[in-house]
């Protein structure tokens, strides 16, 4: 009786939320819904975790766990034009000497991508792209989302890449709903949507209107395919939304749709950011292979930025954490690409020098990449002769301190940079940020009361706040402020380079971070390292080692360290960290898994490979280095045999890892 309630309402769910075509009316489906839970609460025994009542969430969870993802996540190259669309294909035809090339084009809908992975056709997780290697573990708000099924038509085990999203009518009415009860509004669908999934509590996020749609297979347990649109009509038969796609026999064809969806994007009921162009041909994608960070077979193209007009009514000075001085326009607000926008960065004087924009002028601004507004012009038949030309200053706004612009460079800057209460408080905002400490529930509103408060005078005063200090601050009870101590003692243990990252150092982004971190095993190494030493290391060149050195001279800077290894901040890659990086005996090797493996799980084993520096992919080419092969394995192991690639039984492969 239960089974049989929940494939029906599994097939409504299906009918409403992936076909927008309803067979029931809603009271119908509620009464279906109703009748389950209620066989459900009076037999707890027979509540599945895939049955549909389980999607409300459960309790909510402490922290995100980490996920690495089976094939890495490759961003992609973007075209602006037809004649770089044109470019892509020629240089496909180059590179695999082939002229008659099939494409397939989707839309690029402008949300937050997904990996789900289903065992035996359940639904066992879902987590968030990360860094591209290591995402984080959303399944308690996937599980939320209806158009998701918790169970697939077919038993198979696979993973999937797709977009969650809000819906235009979706975000306009749960916006509405925050107006009405006096809470922030979401500046878009994409912010709300990524916001959404990345909530520690599922409750919040079966309440919001998320909606998914898949795009590519990452992993399927057995079979396999030869093109993408044979995917994509995969994915529709197991349950899943699939976006509109066209199958394109040249460029030609692709750029003609590209036009035409140029002129249609607003008439979708969700926002899209452009279309993506794949090869059809998954062989040849094999072959094509990737850079180090995006694949040769695909391009997205990215609409032209929307315009809008509207008035500069301000120019105000803004300072940064490295005491970077940026003019900023203050705007009259309009609405671009989805979002309010009432302030422009001017860049720098030569910028604001070179559009000439004064206050008083009618200007047209954009959103560079559909992300950060920028003034594009001055609509110089609009002057009346009453604007103002803005003069950056020679002392800094916030301290009062001088204003240098150093010979080659474009920037003005404060020179206070050890004691400018605007360079303090953007560092702090750096240092907790995702890629730096992390540190979830500290942010700048919550920062700025601590400052006015003089609870924190600099990075390392939050490794000593005690719950007494955080309940006297505004919206802050005694559950909020457990969860802030909560993260920021986590925050205590995060990797090196992390920390390296989140101090701040001018030029060191998180990719130099880690690249230090192959040298120097801890914070007193790397403050000891001269120019010279870091020279030595790949990517690492003159600016950002004397940018290194410079900062680890500063005494202030000394104790700061200092203060936060009191604080119980983590200084030093742990043993098993060295041992992790040190290890890539697999480095350029690439596996294939095929059968049910009987001590590992399909994870299990993946990560082994990655974590020594190897590959996992989902399909065999001459590529391959070794065939892991399971209980019952399928396709995949007639294929390794036919192009003679090394077969290694589970125990061979452990054995092979383990050496």
């Amino acid at each position: 009786m239960a089974e049989e309630l929940r494939k029906k309402i599994e097939y409504h769910d299906y009918r409403y939320y992936v076909l927008d075509d309803p067979e029931i009316a809603d009271a119908e489906y509620d009464q279906l819904m109703r009748k389950l839970q209620r066989l459900e609460e009076e037999y707890p025994e027979i509540v599945t975790p895939d049955s549909p009542t389980q999607r409300v969430g459960g309790a909510p969870i402490d922290e995100f766990q980490k996920v690495v993802h089976r094939v890495p996540m490759l961003s992609l190259d973007n075209a602006f034009n037809e004649e770089e669309l044109r470019a892509f294909d020629q240089r496909i035809k180059r590179l695999s000497g082939r002229k008659d090339l099939e494409y397939v084009v989707e839309l690029k809908i402008d949300g937050l991508t997904a990996v789900l992975t289903y065992e035996n056709g359940r639904l066992v997780r879902g987590a968030t792209r990360g860094d591209g290697q290591v995402g984080e573990d959303v399944t308690h708000n996937i599980r939320t989302i209806k158009s998701i099924p918790l169970r697939l038509k077919k038993p198979v085990s696979i993973e999937i890449r797709g977009e969650v999203y809000m819906d235009k009518q979706g975000f306009k009415e749960m916006n509405k709903r925050r107006e009405e009860k006096g809470e922030s509004l979401f500046a878009n669908p994409r912010n709300a949507a990524a916001g959404t999934v990345r909530q520690l509590d599922p409750r919040i996020a079966a309440e919001r209107p998320l909606n998914y749609m898949a795009y590519d297979l990452i992993y399927l347990g057995e079979g396999g395919f030869t093109t993408h649109m044979e995917v994509l009509e995969y994915l529709e038969e197991l349950g899943f939304k699939v976006n509109q796609r066209w199958l394109c026999f040249n460029i030609e064809e692709v750029i003609q749709i590209t036009e035409e969806w140029t002129e249609k994007r607003e008439e979708l009921p969700f926002e899209i950011d452009g279309l993506v162009i794949k090869l059809n041909d998954l062989t040849l994608r094999e072959k094509l292979g990737a850079t180090s960070k995006s694949p040769r077979w695909a391009i997205a193209y990215k609409f032209p930025a929307q315009q809008r007009t509207t008035v500069v009514k301000d120019i105000l000075p803004s300072v940064g954490r490295t005491g970077a001085i940026t003019p900023v326009a203050i705007l009259e607000p309009v609405e671009v690409a989805g979002s309010i926008v009432s302030r422009a960065t001017l860049h720098n004087e030569d910028e604001l020098k070179r559009k000439d924009v004064r206050i008083g002028d009618t200007v047209v601004i954009q959103k560079a990449g559909d992300v950060i507004p920028e003034v594009v012009k001055v609509v110089t038949s609009k002057r009346t002769g009453n604007e103002k030309e803005f003069k950056m200053p020679t002392e800094c706004p916030v301290c009062g301190a001088k204003v240098v612009r150093e010979p080659g460079e474009a920037v003005h800057r404060c020179t206070n940079n050890l004691g400018c209460p605007a360079q303090l408080r953007e560092g702090i905002v750096h240092f907790v940020s995702r890629n730096a400490m992390n540190l979830e529930g500290v942010g700048p509103a919550l920062i700025d009361q601590l400052l006015e408060k003089e609870l924190i005078k600099d990075v390392a005063d939050l490794y000593y706040l005690k719950k007494e200090d955080l309940v006297q601050l505004e919206r802050m009870g005694e559950k909020s402020a457990q969860n802030v101590l909560a993260a920021i003692e986590r925050s205590k243990e995060r990797p090196l380079d992390r920390l390296i990252f989140a101090l701040g150092i001018r030029h060191v982004g998180s990719n130099s971070a880690r690249i230090l971190t192959q040298k120097y095993k801890s914070i007193d190494e790397l403050m000891n390292a001269s120019v010279d030493d870091l020279l030595e290391l790949d990517e690492i060149g003159p600016k950002i080692a004397e940018s290194i050195v410079n900062f680890f001279k500063e005494e202030r800077n000394r104790k700061l360290i200092e203060k936060l290894r009191r604080g119980g901040v983590k200084m030093a890659m742990a043993a098993d960290e060295k041992e992790s990086q040190a290890d890539k005996s697999l480095a350029g090797k690439k596996f294939v898994f095929t059968g049910g493996l009987e001590t590992l799980t399909r994870n299990e084993a993946k990560e082994l490979v990655l974590s020594k520096g190897g590959k996992v992919s989902s399909s065999v080419s001459k590529k391959t280095d070794y065939v892991v092969v399971g209980k019952d394995p399928g396709s995949k192991y007639e294929k390794a045999k036919e192009l003679g690639i090394t077969i290694l039984t589970e125990e061979e492969f452990k054995k092979l890892v383990q050496s």
